[in-house]
């Protein structure tokens, strides 16, 4: 085979390359040549992805609640990427910061599009039946969903909405995280108490959110907004995507599940509770909850009625 001046380009890149880093290119040659070519189901690891269903009944829907789940997190974990490159990006600019946001935006709309899965997708009577077997396990306890919004917001926005004024000026992550929202979306409905959901998904994710609060102060997806130039923070694009994420991840997404739970566990008698004992009624629509990313972009009026016209259209399509 002639060696053309690009192939011997290539040779002496390469060698430069691991000559930098003290090896024998002839070796990595070598290894090249004895190494499988790549195939797609290694490449992606296909048995073994498909091999992680491991329904606990024998209810054939089962398993479009667990890889619908499965997929959600693998959303969440394309999603954390991209807040882990803008928080990392000293020098942000308007451009990577759009790109980047409307990325999670993306993720997010392919999940609210398809969660007809959810709504839609499974037989009633298999589900609540199956449900029983998962007891007492909740997708309440998605760590990365939770990773998500500490990696959006100043942490006093994640605050229970009766406790943010009076805890305005704390700044130990702590403090604000025995109050954070969605404690309460785990009590026990009749009694108040905690429930197991919340106690071991506490015991499991506690500290590792507390790490990941401090972290953010300052590299969280407000902040890095607000190290934008002046003039690209009040750029309309910008101001844009980032309204988007708010709407996806605090109206769209619960209300997505909202719908779920009444599709399957509302009754004229009595709802059912879920798995977990989560009192779903009150943790999921977003009026109760008025949680806001970002407050400053959005008017007072719309912070009022927050959810309130996008709730209405949803559940009335």
């Amino acid at each position: 085979m002639e060696i053309t001046p690009e192939i011997q380009d290539r040779l002496n890149l390469l060698s430069d390359k691991y000559a930098a880093l003290g090896q024998d290119l002839v070796s990595y040659l070598d290894g090249l040549l004895h190494a499988d070519v790549t195939k797609y189901w290694d490449y992606i690891q296909l048995d073994t992805l498909l091999s992680l269903q491991k329904p606990k009944t024998t209810y054939p829907d089962e398993v479009v609640f667990i890889m619908y789940h499965q997929i959600t997190e693998l959303y969440f974990k394309l999603s954390l990427r991209e807040f882990e490159q803008l928080g990392e990006n000293a020098g942000c600019t308007k451009a990577f910061f759009i790109s980047r946001v409307k990325r999670i935006n993306r993720y997010f709309e392919a999940l609210i599009n398809s969660f007809e899965i959810m709504i839609d997708g499974m037989d009633q009577d298999q589900f609540l039946k199956f449900r029983m077997s998962l007891l007492p396990a909740s997708g309440f306890q998605s760590a990365q969903y939770r990773e998500i919004e500490i990696y959006s917001t100043d942490f006093i926005n994640l605050v229970h909405k009766d406790k943010r004024e009076s805890l305005r000026t704390e700044t130990n992550i702590e403090a604000l995280f025995e109050h954070i929202y969605w404690k309460e979306g785990a009590t026990e409905i009749k009694t108040g108490k905690k429930t197991l959901t919340l106690t071991q998904f506490e015991d499991k994710y506690k500290e590792q959110f507390l790490r990941l609060g401090e972290a953010c102060v300052e590299r969280n997806l407000w902040q890095v907004y607000k190290r934008l130039a002046e003039e690209d923070q009040k750029d309309s694009d910008v101001i844009a995507v980032m309204r988007q994420h708010d709407i996806h991840v605090n109206i769209n997404w619960p209300l997505a599940h909202y719908k779920s739970a009444v599709r399957y566990l509302a009754r004229e008698s009595a709802d059912i509770a879920a798995t977990g004992g989560t009192n779903w009624q009150k943790y999921l629509p977003p009026r109760f909850q008025k949680r806001i990313f970002f407050p400053a972009l959005w008017s007072v009026e719309e912070q009022e009625n927050w959810g309130k016209g996008w709730v209405e259209d949803v559940l009335n399509r």
